[in-house]
Formats: structure tokens, sequence, C-alpha cells
């Protein structure tokens, strides 16, 4: 979780938005809208959740990295939890 309040609302702000337009997909799937406009929609939101994930990775490398003194051990769990999140997310 972010430490920062500031973090918290940026990434709050982007977790809504995400849930505003998945609630704008679902409304546009019980009435007429075309197939390619929920298409785009749905572009749409998962451009919006890669940024996501980009924001928690910068802020969870911030919290653990630029620490006072972070300890190895520290480091190189913050490594090992990018280069989990990073492999998964591009399978």
């Amino acid at each position: 979780m972010p430490n920062s309040a500031e973090d918290k609302k940026k990434v709050l702000t982007r977790i809504r938005r995400i849930a505003g337009q998945v609630e704008a997909l679902e409304r546009a799937l019980g009435s007429d809208v075309p197939c390619v406009a929920m298409l785009q929609q749905i572009a749409a939101i998962r451009g919006a959740a890669n940024g996501l994930m980009a924001e928690m990775m910068e802020i969870h490398m911030k919290d653990i990295l630029l620490t006072d003194e972070p300890s190895l051990k520290d480091r190189a769990q913050c490594t090992d939890d990018i280069s989990g999140f990073i492999r998964s997310y591009l399978k």
C-alpha cells in the first residue's frame, strides 16, 4: 500500500476512474452501443489499468528504495517483487 497520503490519493483517483469506465461499459452492454465503441472502451480500460500498474510499481520502488538506508535484503526483495509483477503482467 502506498505510504504517503498524496500517493494514496493518486492511486484512488485512478481506481475510481477505472471503475467509472467499467460501469460505462456495463451500461453500454445494456443499450444499442456498437461493438466498435465497446471495444474502444475496453481498450481505454486496459490503458487505465496499465497506468495504474505503472503507478503502483513506481510507488512501491520509491517507498522501499528511497528510504533513508534500505537494507540489501529490502532492495533485493523489491527487485524480486517488481520482476515478478512484470513477468506476470506481460504474460
